[in-house]
Formats: structure tokens, sequence, C-alpha cells
């Protein structure tokens, strides 16, 4: 796919963004459903992604993820599709991505 053709929204440098940002983002639980999702499909808008919220709701935490530096959305007519900034976060934060996305949910 190339991205030059597409629109992009606004994201933040990840060199001005702070690990408690990130980690305040990725610590509501749809959110980070959100980027687990993202994370095994690769990109992802609120009408496909597999959350148990509205789409208002989906598209308010892909906004929260946006803003805090986590994911890229780019728009594509009336659609917005979202991926994960994995190499950017991977180079900003050595490691957290993975080992978030590895951690055993809590139990019940």
């Amino acid at each position: 796919m190339d991205d030059r053709r597409y629109a992009w929204l606004p994201e933040p440098d990840l060199d001005r963004v702070e690990l408690g940002t990130v980690l305040q983002a990725l610590a509501d639980p749809v959110r980070l459903r959100i980027v687990r999702l993202l994370d095994t499909s690769g990109e992802g808008s609120c009408s496909t992604l597999d959350v148990t919220v509205k789409r208002s709701t989906v598209s308010h935490h892909l906004r929260t993820l946006r803003e805090s530096g986590l994911v890229s959305t780019r728009i594509d007519g009336n659609a917005r599709f979202s991926r994960l900034r994995r190499q950017d976060l991977e180079r900003r934060f050595p490691g957290l991505l993975d080992s978030v996305l590895s951690a055993s949910p809590a139990r019940p």
C-alpha cells in the first residue's frame, strides 16, 4: 500500500511524549484491547475492531491512542484507519509494547 496517497491525522512527535502518557493510555482495558487487535490485524477502524463498546466510544479511544503517540490514523474517504506506531515506539521505549502485549490479563 502506498501510504503517500492518503491524508494522515496529526500525531505527536514521540521524542516529546512521556512514558507516563503512553502508560496512561494503555491503562484503559478497552484501549489495551484495541492495541492488541491492531497488533494482530495491522490496521483497523471504528467499525472493524471487535470491542464491546459503541463506535463513538471506539472513536474516542482511537483518538486518545493517537494523541498519546501509540497509533497513526490515515483517512481514506469517510473512513479512518489506525495502526500501531510499532517501530517508532520501539525506538523511543525499547521493549515496552512487547512487554505490555505479552502480559497476561488479570484474573476476574
